[in-house]
């Protein structure tokens, strides 16, 4: 059954599955896996993200996912070349983001129906900011510029994407999220997961006027692009749907202190 036209539109940019706090929250459940110690790192509970990142990506697609033929046959890529070809100078980033899209504490699951200007408040209250778009799809793709936050090959099971089911009428959309980190395959080469799927995450585009510069990225459930490049743009600081969400970033100590 074709997705609707409307659910794919959203898609371009771009039943609950428990997970334990201990595993799952941004601290020291994550941290510790990774071998990172909070307390001498320069983002504290947040992921550092210092690297150089390419401001302009060229990737070339091998292999579709959907068949020839089918009116989105180049939409969901299945295998791209390897490696990517930087088209620009590359810059030095160093922040700090979110290891998880921010959630409820008691399931986990991210919270939703978020705006624009609500996820700059849920974000302001803790210290911190939206990410830019530069810097989300830098702590997605790393500095192999992947075009998927895991790989170069796109695996549907990894992350929680490529759900058709409940995509009905708008404003009736089925809930299909997921605890975060419930799906440890869906992490970036910084350790930030589910940068693909689950809730779409509100950025801001850089040096743009309000009305413009509100995006989403990493795209929701649905059967999306879900590159760390697409984006979601057209809805407004206003809009607020079943698959928005947010995930929060920060100036690095090491930034801060170069100002």
């Amino acid at each position: 059954m074709p997705v609707p036209r409307a659910a794919l539109v959203l898609a371009t940019s771009t039943t609950l599955e428990p997970a334990s706090a201990s595993s799952i929250d941004a601290g020291s459940g994550a941290a510790a896996r990774l071998g990172t110690s909070v307390a001498t790192s320069p983002c504290g509970e947040m992921v550092h993200v210092h690297g150089d990142y390419c401001p302009t990506v060229e990737h070339k697609c091998l292999a579709w996912l959907d068949p020839p033929g089918d009116r989105y046959e180049h939409f969901r890529c299945a295998r791209y070349a390897r490696p990517a070809t930087c088209k620009a100078p590359r810059r030095s980033l160093d922040f700090c983001i979110a290891r998880t899209e921010e959630h409820d504490p008691g399931t986990l699951v991210p919270v939703n129906r978020a705006s624009w200007t609500e996820a700059t408040r849920i974000c302001r209250a803790q210290g911190a900011r939206l990410c830019t778009a530069s810097e989300w799809q830098f702590a997605c793709e790393g500095e192999e510029m992947r075009p998927y936050a895991y790989g170069f090959e796109r695996d549907s099971s990894a992350c929680n994407v490529d759900i058709a089911a409940g995509l009905g009428r708008v404003g009736r959309l089925v809930d299909h999220r997921v605890a975060v980190g419930s799906k440890p395959r869906c992490t970036s080469a910084f350790g930030v997961f589910d940068m693909a799927g689950n809730v779409d995450e509100w950025v801001t585009l850089e040096g743009l006027p309000r009305g413009t510069r509100e995006v989403m990225k990493g795209s929701w459930w649905i059967p999306g692009k879900h590159t760390c490049r697409a984006q979601q743009a057209g809805h407004g600081d206003s809009y607020g749907g079943t698959e928005t969400g947010v995930r929060c970033c920060r100036d690095s100590n090491a930034t801060l202190a170069s100002r």
